[in-house]
């Protein structure tokens, strides 16, 4: 191979390397706006961390006061989702 060969594989790989690195930013930009509100979404979450550890204190203090409240909301709570996958096995399936 001489060296004018060579010079050419290289400037042609060269502008391959340059073509998939556009390739990937673009792919990059694309994504980043796809999963936006999905990061926008946890971080948001993430924010309220301190929030929701206290709450589910508070719960647990509370739920050890007073036992048949709980049980009842369980009760309510599984009733509700029971219910919920009633209806939805009721809708044919995509």
């Amino acid at each position: 191979m001489s060296r004018r060969e060579r010079e050419q594989r290289k400037s042609a790989l060269l502008r391959l390397i340059q073509q998939q690195r556009l390739d990937l930013s673009a792919e990059c930009r694309d994504w980043q706006n796809v999963t936006a509100r999905y990061d926008r979404s946890w971080l948001a979450l993430m924010s309220l961390r301190r929030y929701i550890a206290i709450g589910s204190s508070l719960l647990a203090i509370w739920s050890v006061r007073h036992p048949r409240r709980m049980g009842r909301w369980f009760k309510r709570g599984l009733g509700i989702w029971s219910t919920w996958r009633l209806i939805r096995s009721g809708f044919p399936s995509r």
